[in-house]
């Protein structure tokens, strides 16, 4: 099966240059591969965050080679790399920073938005579908302050499918909800997961969430166990 992210010797330190230089990962191998569906697990401070940053392009690594859907990143320019993350990541947050002067169906055009410089009738299309596939298309024109935890967090889900990315990051998506709600956003991901082949990588904290997934990955003081 081929692979859409692999990290080899992955280290990452803050404070570098200055007299308190704390290193939050150490030396982490990792490869997700293609359609996979995987939980990242660990107690709060474990490096779980940062490693999610790291694999999603936000944070660059302090050393060790990192590769996102066939391409090292090693080197690349800051536009390279924000365009990759465009393309091939879509991101997933606990807290879901819709815009709440927009729409939800605004929301879900906005990376396509980003992507194009304009919106389009295809933008609009597409992301009316998304709604759809996520039971949310009578919603369509509703800003966030109008919707529920568990449908901020669909729409969000449907934002990050916009550009069709191959890999989707989540931090704690279910977090913030009722297990009720919690539940029906997980089995949504695995929805998309399974008709769409994104791989999925979720941080979460949960137990039953995580057993649920087909593979559990396990952070502790910023190494893999």
């Amino acid at each position: 099966m081929s692979v859409i992210v692999e990290l080899q010797g992955i280290r990452k330190s803050y404070g570098l240059g200055t007299p308190v230089v704390t290193e939050v990962l150490h030396g982490i191998d990792l490869s997700i591969a293609n359609g996979e569906f995987a939980a990242l697990t660990g107690p709060s401070g474990s490096g779980k965050s940062t490693l999610l940053n790291i694999i999603g392009l936000l944070e660059a690594p302090s050393s060790g080679r990192l590769s996102v859907d066939g391409q090292d990143t090693a080197g690349m320019s800051d536009a390279t790399r924000t365009a990759l993350r465009g393309r091939s990541i879509g991101f997933i947050f606990q807290f879901h920073h819709l815009l709440p002067g927009f729409s939800a169906l605004e929301n879900v055009m906005m990376p396509s938005i980003i992507d194009l410089g304009w919106s389009s009738d295809q933008a609009e299309k597409t992301a009316m579908q998304l709604l759809e596939q996520v039971g949310l298309k009578d919603a369509a024109h509703k800003r966030p302050s109008e919707l529920s935890g568990g449908m901020q967090q669909r729409v969000a889900i449907a934002r990050a499918l916009s550009l069709s990315p191959r890999l989707i990051l989540a931090d704690e998506p279910t977090g913030n909800l009722d297990t009720h709600s919690a539940d029906e956003i997980f089995e949504l991901l695995q929805s998309v997961n399974r008709e769409r082949q994104s791989a999925c990588l979720i941080v979460t904290h949960d137990p039953r969430l995580a057993a649920r997934c087909q593979r559990q990955i396990q952070i502790v003081d910023g190494q893999l166990i």
